[in-house]
Formats: structure tokens, C-alpha cells, sequence
């Protein structure tokens, strides 16, 4: 019988099975950022140990660094603090640094394909949850606590339990205006927010093979947010074509004989899933939270849930209404806003700001709304920039800024105040995730939020 491709990966890196049950996982890429990965270089230090495969870490700033007054050191003590710390601890331990004048700096999850450091058949960590992202590829990648970037960090394995694999088949056809944004928070909403625990969600079907590879790193990027541990999609012709060429990616001959490689770890015909959901791709409508998880979620155009009517979920959706302000029953579009953000590891690669772009082209950020657009990278900047997305930006009203996780979790100058209602392209839109206690996130694709600033609602 034919295995799939998380059971092809994970054997491949598996050096042996623990007492407790759990896999000694090699592993094969490790990305370490300026917030989680200051206490584990200090773990290493306490024990006498060193690095042991420098060559397979590399290191980005992006959580905390500002996005528009980048002068050092910074205005926040802690945020100057956290750059030192990385600066320091890559130079001793001899690790690789993309700092804010790198040109290959940017979003971790946006540099790590960008360079092609990223493959197909990979096992990946990072000390960020939404290192799913990299599954576009094929590879098997997660997000780690601190504790586990000292392990890797120190014995290039971690100790992890193999996931069961559901396979999220999506066919038909997407309608109009509807991304890969709208795709992913449909899946959430279907399986819900636990849906995945314990599971590897492999995506597939007549969508997933219709995408670019900047779609499928979307749909990936989010499976954190249904509970899977990691999400993939298997490899195909437009990862190879993705790939071919980046900075890290073997050349000519040894192209072709990774390709081969690439191939042969793809799910076989006839392989078996633990689960299997199905979803028609045409029945997806324009997707918009109207709550405090990303699995509270609807169509643009439907209504909110009214607790007495939910099954068994009266609690959470109640809880949600009354922090939001909303009430049941009633319409999610008309929603004024605040701010508008597009950008974080989600969504802010360049085909995101292109289809923003569109929408904004030749019209005015409401009155009374903040819009930022943040690319994801210093390499999607300039590409924006020599194409003139960002001169369409700034003449609709909105603001361009730098390279930076920004407003997705505002550990830095960008977020919300008091109680403002933000259309946000990010990932989770829990209470406080953008920085005030009171904020409110609505999650949606970079051109519905486009579509909000523009009209306000």
C-alpha cells in the first residue's frame, strides 16, 4: 500500500522511536526570529552547549521591528533589547542573520520560500505558530515553543508524536472574489477551530492544483488556526517552477535530480488517510470573522449566528457577540471600521498586494479609517514598488510602509486603540491580538479589506 506524503517525510527524518512513544525527528530547516529565540540561546549557554548544525539555521527580524521609523535603537526599550539579543547570539553561535538592512530580510514565512530555502520533502521548525506555511512546498513544518528551539538548536531533533493525516479535498470552481483567504477560513469554519488536533491536514483537489504557490502558502499558513498541527500540499509542476532558480535551490543537474527526489515523496495513488473532507469549491462565498476565533465566520453577505439557535455552542458564540458589540441575527456587511491592514504572514506577498491594488486603484480611503499596507519582505517591496502598487497605494490614502509582522500581533508601534474595529488580511483575531484588550479584528482577504477602507465598512 502506498503511503502519503507526511508518512514518506516523516519516516525519512525519523532517527528512532523514544520511550515515551514519540519520534526522534531530525530536523532538516530551522528559522529562529528576534522574540522566541533570545531565551533558548541563553538555555544553551547555561548547559555549556554550542550549536550543532549552524548551516541549517537561519535567523530574520520581523515581529517587533517597526515598519515606519526604523532608526536605532528603538523608541521601545524591549523591542531594542530583542534585536541586540539576536545580533549577539547569531554572530557567537555563527548562524546566518537577515538583520533590517539585508536585503533578504522580511516575514519569516515570506523569506523562507522567497529564497528557496524552503523544499519539498523537508521537515521544518520555527519558533512561530504559523510555520504551516511552509507546507506549500510539501514539506512538513511547525511552529515550536522556546524550550524546543534550544533542542533543535543544540541536537537539530525534536521529540514529537507523528500526526494522523486528513486529507481537505476542495473542488469545483472558486466564483469571483473569492481567494485563497476565503478558501482557508472556510475549511477552519467547517472542521472548526479543534477540528484538527492531532491531525496533519494534506490539502488537495481541482482548487489546490488551480493555485499559485503564494495561494497554497495562505490555505497553509492557517491550519494552525483549525487545531492541525501542519498542513501541506503535495508537489507538483508549479512547485518546481516556484522553486527553480532561488537563491538556495540546487542548479541545472542537481535540479533535476531534486525534482526526481520531489516526485517520488508525493502521496501515492492509493494512499490512505485517517479522515478524508470533502468541499465544493463553488459553494466558498467572500469570508469575513465576525467573532473572537477564526473558525467565527460567514459569508459577506449572511447574517451572525444567534446563540439560542447554536448546538451546543451557545456559550462561545454569546461570549463573542458581546465582545464584538453585534447581535445575532444581524448582517456582517455594513460592519464600520477603523483600520484596514493588509499584510502579515498570511497575506502579504505580492500577488495579495496586487489584488488589493485593484481595488484601491483610482479611489479614496474613506474618511475617518487608518489603512496600512506592510509587505511581507524587503524583496515584495521593491517588486511592488517597481510596479507601481505602492504609488496606488498612497494615492488612495493608504500608508506603505517596510518589511514587518506589523498590526498581525503588535508587538511593535502598529495597533489598535481602545475599542476600534480593524479589517485585518492577518490570522487570528482573538481579543487583543492587535494590541488594545478591547480592539476587534475582522479576518478577510487583502481585497475585501482593500474594499472596506475604501468604503469604510
Amino acid at each position: 500500500m502506498s503511503q502519503n506524503l507526511c508518512e514518506k517525510v516523516w519516516e525519512a527524518h525519523s532517527v528512532r522511536e523514544l520511550p515515551s512513544g514519540q519520534t526522534q525527528l531530525f530536523v532538516g530547516l530551522h528559522l529562529i526570529h528576534e522574540v522566541t529565540s533570545p531565551q533558548a540561546f541563553q538555555m544553551l549557554r547555561d548547559r555549556g552547549l554550542k550549536v550543532m548544525h549552524p548551516e541549517r539555521t537561519y535567523a530574520t527580524v520581523d515581529h517587533i521591528i517597526p515598519t515606519d521609523m526604523r532608526d536605532r535603537p528603538f523608541l521601545d526599550d524591549l523591542a531594542e533589547e530583542m534585536l541586540v539579543a539576536i545580533e549577539n547570539n547569531t554572530r557567537e553561535f555563527e548562524i546566518p542573520l537577515f538583520d533590517m538592512d539585508d536585503q533578504r530580510q522580511g516575514i519569516v514565512h515570506v523569506i523562507g520560500p522567497e529564497l528557496g530555502l524552503t523544499q519539498p520533502g523537508m521537515t521544518i521548525a520555527c519558533g512561530d505558530s504559523h510555520t504551516s506555511t511552509h507546507g506549500a512546498f510539501g514539506a512538513i513544518a511547525f511552529g515550536i515553543g522556546t524550550s524546543q528551539v534550544r533542542d533543535v538548536l543544540a541536537s537539530q531533533c525534536l521529540a514529537m508524536a507523528r500526526p494522523k493525516v486528513r486529507r481537505v479535498e476542495v473542488d469545483g470552481t472558486l466564483g469571483n472574489g473569492i481567494y485563497a483567504k476565503d478558501v482557508t477560513l472556510h475549511v477552519i469554519g467547517a472542521l472548526g477551530v479543534k477540528g484538527g488536533v492531532g491531525f496533519a491536514y494534506e490539502y488537495a483537489g481541482e482548487v489546490l492544483d488551480r493555485m499559485s504557490m503564494e495561494e497554497r502558502m495562505t490555505v497553509c499558513n492557517m491550519s494552525i488556526e483549525g487545531g492541525a498541527r501542519c498542513g501541506y500540499v503535495n508537489p507538483d509542476e508549479t512547485t518546481f517552477e516556484y522553486l527553480e532558480g532561488r537563491a538556495h535551490v540546487p542548479k541545472g543537474a542537481d535540479f533535476d535530480r531534486a525534482v526526481d527526489w520531489w516526485k517520488s515523496i508525493a502521496s501515492g495513488d492509493g494512499a490512505e488517510f485517517d479522515d478524508v473532507m470533502k468541499i465544493d469549491g463553488g459553494a466558498i462565498a467572500p469570508t469575513v470573522t465576525w467573532g473572537i476565533n477564526p473558525g467565527q465566520s460567514c459569508g459577506v453577505d449572511d447574517t451572525l449566528p444567534r446563540p439560542e439557535e447554536a448546538n451546543g455552542d451557545e456559550a462561545s458564540i454569546a461570549e463573542a457577540l458581546q465582545y464584538m458589540g453585534f447581535e445575532g441575527g444581524q448582517a456582517i456587511a455594513g460592519t464600520p471600521i477603523d483600520v484596514a491592514f493588509i499584510g502579515s504572514c498570511t497575506n502579504s506577498r505580492i500577488s495579495d498586494l496586487r489584488e488589493a491594488a485593484k481595488v484601491a486603484k483610482g479611489r479614496k480611503v474613506a474618511s475617518g479609517v487608518k489603512a496600512l499596507v506592510v509587505p511581507g519582505s524587503h524583496d515584495v517591496r521593491d517588486q511592488a514598488q517597481a510596479e507601481g502598487l505602492d504609488q496606488v497605494f498612497r494615492e488612495a490614502g493608504f500608508e506603505w510602509r517596510g518589511a514587518g509582522c506589523s498590526m498581525c500581533l503588535a508587538m511593535n508601534p502598529d495597533r489598535l486603540d481602545g475599542r476600534q474595529v480593524c479589517a485585518s488580511s492577518s490570522n487570528r483575531n482573538f481579543k487583543g491580538r492587535q494590541g488594545s484588550p478591547t480592539g476587534r479584528t475582522l479576518l478577510m482577504s487583502p481585497a475585501m479589506v482593500a474594499a472596506a477602507a475604501i468604503t469604510g465598512e
